[in-house]
């Protein structure tokens, strides 16, 4: 069962393997670096996750084939996304929101990897109506 103080945990490990890539590949890399790190890092912490995952659009009872995927979503409860860019604009805030929307996940993580301080600067974590029902 999914409680707040998994979710809560879980988020901890993903932020601090977010950490550990930046601590070792440092800032100014393309995205995609960054992705195949992060999921060589989960795989070593054994955290289950899906990755480039297609995410359903449902429209009045009919599946639209739309190209919505999210970079990661771990252990089937937090959608993470992953940008390496100079500025963070809301744009990629609404993206998160969308996807945990779509997937009914409680907790999502935008971390931007072109940072001084992922803790600090570089993360920003947001749940939503499914975090607020969980014990």
């Amino acid at each position: 069962m999914i409680t707040k103080k998994y979710l809560d945990d879980l988020t901890y490990e993903i932020i601090g393997s977010a950490i550990e890539v930046h601590k070792i590949m440092g800032r100014g890399l393309l995205e995609n670096v960054y992705h195949q790190c992060l999921k060589e890092e989960l795989l070593l912490r054994k955290i289950n996750f899906q990755t480039e995952m297609k995410i359903p659009v449902e429209y009045k009872g009919k599946t639209i084939d739309i190209d919505f995927r999210c970079d990661l979503f771990v252990e089937n409860c937090i959608v993470v996304e992953l940008k390496a860019v100079n500025e963070m604009i809301s744009i990629f805030e609404a993206q998160l929101l969308t996807y945990m929307k779509l997937l009914k996940c409680p907790k999502g993580i935008l971390i931007n990897f072109n940072c001084t301080n992922i803790f600090n600067e570089g993360q920003k974590t947001f749940v939503n109506e499914y975090f607020s029902k969980l014990k």
